[in-house]
This record gives structure tokens, sequence and C-alpha cells, in this order.
């Protein structure tokens, strides 16, 4: 029963005689009356402007006859269910092409079954709305949507453009290019100009719906320039995107592009979008987009929401352009700031592998001490870019600067810890500087090798501990105690001490590479150990099968690895004594030191050296007390002199006057030594100088 207010409601009412006129002559809504054999006897005014219908001549006609193919599928199917059943079927989605070439139509029905009063079937009354633009908005935010979470997920060029290219087919076309500057590829930002300003575009993604399309698609990496009078190279000049409705073998410009037109022509591309990438003033590159296997031409509201997705990529490609040039800079600091090449030493044998992957701040160096000592360090900056650079060549010269002192290794990173945080407080003062604590950490592992003693000393801060392959085949870490990373916490850091065999190898790495392996340290030292073994190999080809079974294929770090293996000076490398407090001494480590000279075959330097050994200890006489050590210590091409003694008083080199009785001892320690200096010892000091005894000096 319908609800009614008194004899408004009644059948045949003035009231429902005037509903039946508002509809049928004021209503936007297509109105359909259907008789049982579902032929059309009436349709309201709103009716004709359903453009998916012919209704001229549809009066008594099926809907097979001017429905065209929206008749198939779903519309003939409601139909027949509601006329069978009476249940009403409301929004059911309908859609057909007016004609193949056309674009797809898409309209809401709603159907319902007309009855007498006694309940017999009259027909049917169908409700009709064109919801075509309403689905098409709906289409086209969606790939808006979903563009924007699948776009730019990485920093990188080529990855980028085929993440646009992938998001464009088949939601809006069946073939997508994009090309992009060669200098943008570079670093370089494009400015606005002429097609000759450009110079070459190269391809760096393509997608496409045709199974055969390799026949004619660009190689990724293939360049192309550009010839002035096209759509590709007016949409570079001004900006503007370009839509080329149709597209045939009568369009002109295809012969004025004889690589892009032969590919068109052979695609059977009918219709073009041509779309600048340009973002913050910058001229990225062209992306392509035709229609092959759609029927349909692009039309304006594809256009425009093809500039639209190709500003967002443009603006993607601009910052992996960006990263790219930061990253470059970045590395070419951190390659400059490395060693070039890590020269021989007489305490250790070394090999080197470097992979620059991540433009980070790890670094290694190997620096030579006096005593014929040697430094082995290895050292993270975490991050990346110029910054992370930048503070990997600060602290790696601060550590060159703290080695030459002697300083022992729990006070050099004592000192770079001081030296680090007052970087830390600089940045931190900065206004456009937000740096996480978490990434800026900067680890340092200091290994001092002595090959007299064969003894190492070595602190940590925060980085892995080395490992140590002994000749007998066994694998270890190295026991050296591990303090806070360089600028964070206390600086709290201890030394060990361990003697170390002939020909065992030291391994020291950065901490990524081995995070690379496993978080286990233990697993990490298996794998290491298994690279390792046997150690009796060169040193070079170890290295190199070390960061071949270490590094997986996905590294996203740099890979940094320092192999050194211990060499030893025996008794005929050094001759030492002990010397009383007295000025006869000074003769006397004279004789010993010509003797030692004769024994090495370098009698003819004897001049040179005694000369050193005779200034050092009359001077070690005059300002100690104790007895004087001296040692002579045979290191390649030169001898080092050594004299020890129990004043902490560091002497100062001075230019001494003619008039002046003294003060010329390490002048002339100066003059003949190819360097000099002095180290800290538990008592006293010792003042050191090399003499060179190469036959390229004499």
């Amino acid at each position: 029963m319908v609800a009614s207010l008194g004899g408004h409601g009644r059948p045949g009412s003035e009231l429902d005689h005037a509903v039946l006129g508002a509809l049928f002559s004021e209503s936007t809504v297509g109105l359909h009356v259907l008789d049982p054999q579902l032929r059309l006897v009436r349709f309201n005014s709103a009716a004709r402007y359903v453009k998916a219908f012919a209704l001229e001549e549809a009066l008594g006609r099926h809907p097979r006859e001017w429905a065209g193919d929206f008749y198939s599928g779903n519309y003939e199917a409601t139909l027949l269910e509601v006329l069978d059943t009476g249940v009403p079927s409301l929004d059911v989605e309908v859609r057909g092409h007016l004609s193949p070439d056309q674009p797809e139509i898409v309209l809401s029905v709603s159907c319902f079954r007309l009855e007498d009063t006694a309940g017999g079937v009259l027909g049917l009354a169908t409700a009709v709305v064109d919801i075509t633009e309403r689905k098409r908005a709906a289409a086209r935010l969606a790939l808006l949507e979903r563009a924007g979470g699948r776009i730019g997920t990485t920093l990188d060029i080529f990855r980028t453009a085929q993440e646009f290219a992938d998001e464009m087919v088949p939601a809006l076309a069946d073939t997508v290019v994009v090309e992009v500057l060669d200098s943008v590829l570079r670093g370089e930002a494009g400015a606005a100009g002429t097609p000759l300003d450009y110079g070459a575009l190269r391809c760096t993604s393509r997608r496409s719906a045709a199974l055969d399309a390799e026949r004619y698609l660009p190689s990724i990496g293939e360049a192309l320039g550009l010839s002035a009078a096209t759509p590709f190279a007016l949409s570079l000049s001004d900006l503007r995107p370009r839509m080329v409705e149709h597209l045939g073998p009568e369009t002109g410009w295809l012969v004025g592009e004889p690589v892009r037109g032969r590919r068109l022509t052979e695609a059977g591309a009918h219709s073009l979008l041509v779309l600048p990438l340009t973002a913050r003033g910058s001229v990225i590159g062209v992306a392509h987009c035709y229609r092959s296997r759609t029927p349909h031409a692009f039309d304006e509201g594809e256009l425009a929401l093809a500039a639209e997705l190709a500003d967002r990529v443009a603006l993607c490609l601009d910052n992996a352009r960006l990263y790219a040039r930061e990253r470059s800079a970045a590395r070419v600091l951190q390659l400059s700031l490395r060693p070039a090449r890590v020269l021989g030493h007489g305490a250790v044998e070394t090999a080197y592998s470097y992979c620059p992957l991540g433009a980070g701040g790890d670094w290694f160096d190997v620096i030579p001490l006096s005593g014929a000592r040697v430094a082995l360090v290895a050292g993270d900056t975490a991050g990346r870019g110029l910054e992370a650079a930048a503070t990997m060549g600060e602290v790696r010269a601060a550590i060159s600067a703290l080695a030459v002192l002697d300083l022992s290794p729990e006070e050099v990173l004592e000192r770079l810890h001081a030296l680090v945080t007052r970087l830390h407080g600089e940045r931190d003062r900065r206004p456009d500087t937000a740096v996480d604590d978490e990434r800026r950490d900067t680890t340092c592992l200091y290994l001092v090798y002595s090959p007299v003693t064969r003894r190492c000393a070595g602190a940590s801060a925060g980085h892995p501990p080395p490992v140590l392959a002994l000749p007998d085949g066994t694998v270890e870490y190295a026991m050296v105690p591990s303090g806070p990373p360089l600028g964070r916490g206390l600086a709290k850091y201890g030394a060990a001490e361990f003697e170390l065999a002939e020909d065992s190898v030291l391994l020291l790495s950065n901490t990524a590479l081995l995070r690379a392996v496993s978080d286990d340290p233990q697993v990490q030292l298996e794998r290491v150990g298994d690279a390792l073994r046997p150690t009796g190999r060169p040193l070079q080809e170890i290295c190199d099968e070390v960061l071949y079974k270490l590094t997986p294929e996905q590294m996203e770090n740099d890979a940094v690895l320092l192999l050194a293996r211990t060499r030893g000076l025996g008794p005929d490398q050094v001759a030492a004594w002990t010397l009383p407090n007295h000025p006869a001494s000074a003769g006397e480590a004279r004789t010993r030191t010509e003797r030692a000279l004769e024994h090495w075959g370098l009698a003819r330097h004897a001049f040179t050296v005694t000369l050193v050994i005779s200034e050092l200890v009359t001077n070690a006489v005059r300002y100690s007390d104790g007895p004087i050590g001296v040692r002579l210590i045979l290191d390649g091409s030169a001898v080092v002199c050594e004299v020890t003694d129990d004043s902490s008083t560091v002497p100062h080199l001075r230019h001494a006057e003619e008039v002046d009785e003294g003060g010329r001892g390490l002048y002339l320690t100066w003059q003949v030594s190819r360097r000099w200096g002095t180290r800290p010892e538990t008592r006293g000091k010792t003042i050191w100088a090399e003499v060179s005894v190469s036959e390229d000096d004499d």
C-alpha cells in the first residue's frame, strides 16, 4: 500500500498527473517504459540526451534494435530478471561503445516492473543516467593516487622513469617512452632553450601493452637527438604538452623525426601525447605516450591527467638528479681523500680492496711511525653524501696528524673523540642542520704494530675488532677493547697489547661489510675464516677472495677491506745497547754503531749515522740522569737511530748562532736525517732519527 495524505494520493488524482508530467518532461533522468515484450512504448525528454541509445525511431522496437552493444551483458540480463521476478534492480552499470573508435560509455540503469491493480504485468520502467564522466573522474583520481604512491620510491633516475611508464600503461596509454637529457643523467640542470641546445635525449624507460613492441621500442640507454618543427621539439621549447589526436601517414612532421616517426608508424600509433618533463625551472626530458591498440584517440581530459602525472614524475626525476649530483660529488671527494695507493712498509705487507657503492664515509689508512712501526686504521662515518665524506676527511686528517706524535692508541682515540664532539657541536648550531644522533656515529679502529718486538697494541671506538689469522690456520678476533663511537658518550678508551707470530694476517674492514654477512659475530668469523684460509697465498689474492665471498649481490654500502701480513725484524736487523749516563758513553756509542754498520755492509754511511748517534747520546747525557738506551734498526733503505733516556723534557730544534757554544746537536741531526722526532715512553722519552742509506741518496 502506498502512503498518501487525504485525497491527494488517490489514483488518477491531479497530483499523479503532475508527477508523471514532471518525470516525463522535466526530469534529468532518462526514463524508458517497455511493454511485456520489452518493446519501447514511451520515453521522457531526458532520455533523448542519453547518447548511448538512438531513440528517434525506437518506439515499438526491442532494445536490441536501438541499444546497440549496450544491450548485451548486464542490460539484457537485468531487464529479463526484473520482468520475471518483479524484484527491482538499482544502479546496474551498463557499458558499451557508440562505435569501435569511440571511448566507452558507462550508464547506471535502475529497473522496475509495472503491474496493474490485480498484479498483472504491464511492462518495465527503467531509469538511465550517463555516469561516464563520473567514472572517468574516479578512474583518473585513482590513477593519480596510485601513481603518487608508486612513482619516486627510489632516488634512481632510471627506476623512477620506469615506475612512471608502468603506471601509464595500460591505464592511460598503450605505449610510453621516457627520454631524459644526457646532462641530467650527469647531475646537471637543463635550462629551457631551443631543441639544438639540449643535445641528446637518452631513453630511460619504456613500456608497451603490445606483445611485439620490442621491434619498434628504443633500447634503454639509446640516445637520440631532436629535429625542429616536431611535437617533441616544440614541447621542449615552450614547455607545454602536446596532443596529436589523429596520427597517420598523412601527418607531415613524421618525416622530420626519422627514427621516432618510423617507430610510431611501425607501432601503428594513431594518437599521441608529448609531455615535457620540467621541475624547479629545470628541463628534465620528455615523455611520449601513444595509442595503437586502444581504438579511440586521446581527449583533453586525458591530456590534463597525463600532464599532471608528468609534473609529478619530473619532480621525482629532479630529486634523483640532485641526489645523483650530490652522490657523485661525495664520491669524488671520498675517493680524493682516501689513500690513492698504500706504499710498502717494512713492518707489514698490505693489500686492500675498496668498492665505493654508497658514497659514504668509510676509510682505511696505513701510517708509517717511528721505530719501523706502522699504524693500521679503519673507520666508518655514518650517513651518505658530502657531509659523511667531509667528516671522513676531517677524521682521517686528524688521525694522520696525531699518529706522528707517537701517542698510544687510546690517547689517539681520546683526542679524536674531542675533535668529533666539537665538529658535531658546530653542525648542531647551524640552523639548516638537523641530524639524528644515530646517523652520525663515527667509529675507528687504531692498531700499532712493531716488527722489532712483534707486538701489536690497539684500541677501538665502536668499531668491529680486527680478525687475526695465525700461520697455523687459526682464525680469531683480536681482543681489542671497544669504547663509544667518536663524539658520543664519555671518552673512555682502553688499549690491549698482544704478540703476533711472523706471517700472521690482520683483517680490518668497515662495519657494513661484516653486517652484510650476518649480525652474529661468530657467523661473521666463520665466513671470514673460510675466505682467509690458506693464509700463505699472495695477500692481494686473499683480499679479493674475502671481498668476493663477503659482499652480497645487493650490497648498498661501501665495502672497505685492509689486510696486513706481519713481518719481523730479527737480530741481524736490530742492534741495541744500554750505556751509563757518562760523557764517555758518546764515544762508546760511536764505536758500537760503526761495528753494526760494518756488519750490515753499510760502513760507507758510518760518518753520518755515528754523527747522529753521538749528538743524541750527548744530549741524553746532558739532560737526563739514568741509563741511556741506544737502538739501531735497519729498516729497508734507512737506519733508524733511537736514544732513550729517563727525562720527559721534549727537545726543541733551534738554530744556534755562531757565537753560541751549544744548541747545534738537534740542528745537525735534522740536517742529515730524512726525518726525526720524539715519542713518549712509560718512563722518559725516545729521540729518533732516520738516516737514508739508499744508493739513490748518495
